[in-house]
């Protein structure tokens, strides 16, 4: 799995897997992940290599992993890279607009609006097959 993490927001920039990959393909991936109109603008202070299988030295996309692994991978079975896709854009899609962090004051990384008890009452949304839900208030 390859993962670009915003540390800002905790927002997952890019994501993709595949069963093979190469440099090339690693490359192509960063490529996506930074086009030539959104290439990052704070420069870190300094470079740090990263050992390999060393988690604490990336821990906040360690933690993001962790995360789609407990809460989507060790309850679907994957067949083929497609359908792995399309179970992690799903998954995504939930990590983005409705799973709270309490990194961001139980904020989701794209922020919501404080829904008043005037708006209706409250229905449960199924998300990632229905292993999640978002609950929000629709008028009756």
């Amino acid at each position: 799995m390859f993962l670009v993490l915003a540390h800002d927001r905790r927002r997952i920039v890019h994501c993709n897997v595949t069963a093979r990959p190469t440099a090339e393909w690693t490359g192509q991936q960063l490529r996506e992940a930074f086009p030539f109109d959104q290439l990052p603008t704070a420069r870190p202070r300094c470079h740090l290599r990263q050992g390999p299988r060393s988690p604490w030295q990336r821990a906040y996309v360690e933690r993001v992993i962790g995360s789609i692994r407990r809460e989507c991978l060790d309850h679907v079975i994957v067949f083929h890279e497609s359908s792995l896709r399309r179970i992690l854009g799903s998954y995504l899609d939930y990590y983005h607009r409705s799973r709270t962090h309490l990194s961001l004051g139980k904020d989701s990384p794209e922020p919501r609006g404080i829904q008043a008890p005037e708006m209706g009452s409250v229905v449960a949304l199924p998300q990632v097959g229905g292993l999640h839900h978002r609950y929000e208030r629709r008028a009756a």
